[in-house]
């Protein structure tokens, strides 16, 4: 329950922007309702799946496929909201995806031939889905700030985020209330480290919902999987752990591809 303890941080941050800023409350339109239900519902989905894929023992392919993610943004983003992606940036974002799926495999067993075979199986299927709800979701946040015209992208994002996380609120309260109120009833009795998740979590949504408001969504995603970068970086300089070519590949294609979107 996250987003329960990540609201009223997300609440506050809303209101001390109103205030610094000046800016009058945001004018609530039909876009940004139907823009927030639907992103909402396709970010819980997304994540859902992802946590049956852990369940998983292939649970690598299923990843695999769903890094697919920023290339289905791109896509949708198109669709929805008409934003085209520039050939040098759709290059970055094809260059950087195959570095996401080279440090994804890096040190699995799992083979390229394996990936491409694995197509149409439910794990390839349940990846798919994973990468284009978030996908749904990040292009849908984007949409809903953009809705509000009247307001600075600050303020826009910072109200997208607010009802965004009312609304996961709500469908996580209901869907745990009817499958699991064990779980329910524990994420109230640990309130403590759930707490300290919900901040940590409302402060990266801050960082992609104002980016998602600047931006088109494609753009951030592909940028954000710098990430992995880091991630790797830290286990090498602080965990010790070695570092293999597969994985050198894929932080040097990684890096090359958001250096196209940059540019």
């Amino acid at each position: 329950m996250r987003f329960l303890y990540g609201l009223p941080f997300a609440v506050l941050y809303l209101i001390v922007l109103l205030q610094v800023t000046g800016e009058t409350t945001p004018q609530i339109n039909t876009t940004f309702v139907v823009s927030v239900l639907i992103g909402g519902a396709a970010q819980v989905v997304a994540a859902v799946l992802l946590v049956r894929m852990f369940a998983l023992r292939v649970f690598t392919v299923g990843t695999t496929y769903s890094k697919t993610e920023t290339v289905q943004t791109a896509l949708i983003g198109f669709v929805v909201l008409g934003e085209v992606v520039g050939p040098y940036a759709f290059a970055g974002i094809l260059i950087s995806f195959i570095g996401v799926i080279a440090l994804s495999v890096a040190r699995t067993a799992v083979t390229p031939r394996a990936i491409l075979t694995s197509l149409g199986s439910p794990v390839a299927l349940m990846g798919l889905g994973c990468g284009a709800g978030f996908a749904i979701a990040s292009v849908c946040y984007r949409a809903a700030s953009l809705a509000l015209e009247d307001n600075g992208f600050a303020v826009s994002a910072a109200t997208t985020l607010t009802a965004v996380l009312i609304w996961q609120t709500l469908i996580m309260s209901v869907w745990l209330g009817l499958r699991d109120r064990d779980s329910l009833k524990q994420s109230y009795v640990r309130w403590r480290p759930a707490l300290a998740v919900g901040i940590a979590s409302v402060i990266g949504s801050i960082g992609w919902f104002t980016a998602f408001a600047l931006e088109n969504a494609a753009y951030v995603k592909a940028l954000g999987q710098i990430e992995l970068v880091f991630a790797l970086a830290t286990s090498t300089l602080i965990f010790k752990e070695k570092t293999n070519r597969a994985e050198l590949a894929g932080i040097a294609l990684v890096v090359a591809g958001l250096v196209l979107i940059i540019l």
